[in-house]
């Protein structure tokens, strides 16, 4: 088995991974992740009616940026040639929750599972900063990868 904390070297000190030795594949990550928050700040991001505009638009462009700059905000990650990022919203009235779920694709050499948590996290704080003067309270949580496909280690679904 190999060591499972692949960013060290063999005397302990942080390293980028080398991936020339691997095969280049497509590879997917989904993530997802909500903010809980007052359900008149819901009511706001619902109607369109937030002091700052449309907030779930802006959001998705914020989680895109997020999943293409992974590489700038987590040190030891790859700065990869994104293929596709695909950011979905859904309003949760019951749990007055906005879930985040993001979907990143490459062909290359290590998967995309960070720029796809990068991307729901980017995604939930640009959401609570165009609702945080109606609602400073907002806790986001539930941040996950749900599944991620290619690679040599195969596809992975969360609970399986």
């Amino acid at each position: 088995m190999n060591d499972p904390l692949t960013h060290f070297d063999a005397e302990g000190r942080a390293h980028m991974v080398d991936v020339s030795g691997k095969e280049e594949t497509h590879r997917v990550a989904r993530a997802t992740g909500t903010i809980r928050m007052q359900p008149a700040t819901l009511e706001l991001i619902r109607s369109g009616s937030a002091a700052k505009g449309d907030v779930l638009g802006v959001a998705r462009i914020a989680a895109i940026q997020g999943a293409k700059r992974t590489a700038e905000l987590v040190p030891l990650c790859h700065p990869l040639p994104i293929t596709r990022v695909a950011v979905e919203f859904a309003l949760d009235p019951a749990a007055n929750e906005v879930r985040c779920t993001a979907q990143v694709e490459t062909r290359g050499r290590t998967g995309v599972e960070m720029e796809a948590l990068t991307a729901v996290q980017v995604g939930l704080l640009t959401v609570y900063d165009m609702c945080k003067a109606a609602d400073r309270g907002m806790v986001m949580g539930g941040i996950q990868v749900l599944e991620k496909r290619g690679g040599k280690s195969g596809d992975w679904v969360a609970g399986s």
